[in-house]
């Protein structure tokens, strides 16, 4: 139930070399689409939202922030995603999430993101499309990429897999056409400018932007919507199956009377009813008022809970992503991609 302990400086001195392996195999596949092969464009402008680190770095909700901006300025946009961690039949945790928060905008699941692009034009009638992880995913050409980092954990240990958590080298970095910086409201702000120094060496020619997660809305087992206002004062214990789980630690202590530590699973964990009596168990143990989960977790975890009369009750905090850009970067880019004159 609680997250793995980081690899010990053994292991990482064991994994090193299968590390330099894997960071030559990935420059070696750089080069090759850098040159145009096995890249399919389509009639369609692609806004492509990724990471350079495995793990959590807020891309969903900016994806939802993004196709949000799209339909405000009347485009027709369809998310692309590959479905990640969904066994056959399952609905993955980010499409869920898409459903829940834009349930106006088309998802289409497809690994194969070329053909899911084509199906999105053809069914959905998209005249834009988000590709949700998409800066390794380098087949479907982009005409925006946007790339995450963490501020929690930029570079991954400075080491690719298997011995760090980078997905390639950082010099992959200048593929990058805009850069977002997230979760910058839980460090100093002498660590975001370290972190955007960086950036500017490795990605010169991309702007580099600043987002932070704001907590929105409390949700109800029932349904019921209710202020996060209502959590002061109260005795609360986290859950969730995050990439980084520190952080929904962190974006409740100003929110609550008391936030307990928080009960970290897996990534994608698919929640057992044994997981929710464990849960529960502990939570009534530590002496809590209420159970908090993220909306990436709520449709397995909230399917599970106990529904006796004595059982804790169980809400999710929902999350939006807050762009801080006072160049106007941002949106600048997102309209230049998909030709939006600005007001």
């Amino acid at each position: 139930m609680i997250r793995p302990r980081p690899k010990s400086e053994r292991w990482t001195r064991l994994l090193t070399p299968l590390s330099g392996a894997y960071a030559g195999i990935m420059r070696m596949r750089n080069r090759r689409y850098a040159g145009g092969g096995g890249v399919t464009r389509v009639a369609v402008p692609v806004i492509s939202i990724g990471n350079i680190t495995v793990g959590g770095t807020g891309k969903t909700p900016t994806v939802i922030e993004v196709v949000r901006h799209l339909r405000e300025w009347g485009r027709r946009p369809v998310i692309l995603t590959r479905g990640y961690g969904a066994r056959t039949g399952e609905t993955a945790d980010e499409v869920l999430e898409f459903h829940d928060a834009v349930a106006d905008v088309p998802v289409v699941v497809n690994p194969d993101r070329v053909a899911g692009a084509a199906m999105a034009q053809e069914k959905y009638g998209a005249d834009c499309l988000v590709l949700d992880d998409g800066f390794q995913h380098r087949r479907l050409a982009r005409d925006l990429e946007i790339v995450m980092v963490d501020a929690l954990d930029p570079w991954g240990g400075r080491l690719v897999l298997p011995a760090g958590r980078l997905r390639e080298p950082l010099e992959g970095l200048a593929r990058a056409h805009l850069c977002v910086i997230t979760r910058t409201n839980q460090v100093d702000a002498a660590c975001a400018d370290e972190i955007e120094a960086e950036l500017r060496r490795h990605a010169p020619q991309a702007p580099v932007v600043r987002s932070i997660v704001a907590p929105e809305q409390l949700v109800h087992l029932d349904g019921r919507q209710a202020e996060l206002a209502t959590l002061a004062g109260l005795r609360v214990q986290p859950v969730c199956g995050l990439g980084n789980p520190g952080t929904f630690g962190r974006l409740l202590e100003p929110l609550a009377g008391c936030v307990r530590t928080v009960l970290a699973f897996g990534d994608h964990h698919r929640y057992t009813r044994r997981d929710a009596d464990i849960i529960a168990e502990a939570a009534r143990l530590r002496g809590v008022d209420l159970v908090v989960t993220t909306r990436k977790d709520w449709g397995k975890l909230a399917r599970v809970w106990p529904s006796d009369a004595g059982a804790l009750p169980l809400a999710r905090v929902d999350i939006r992503v807050r762009i801080v850009d006072e160049g106007g970067h941002f949106e600048a880019a997102l309209r230049r991609t998909v030709s939006i004159a600005a007001c």
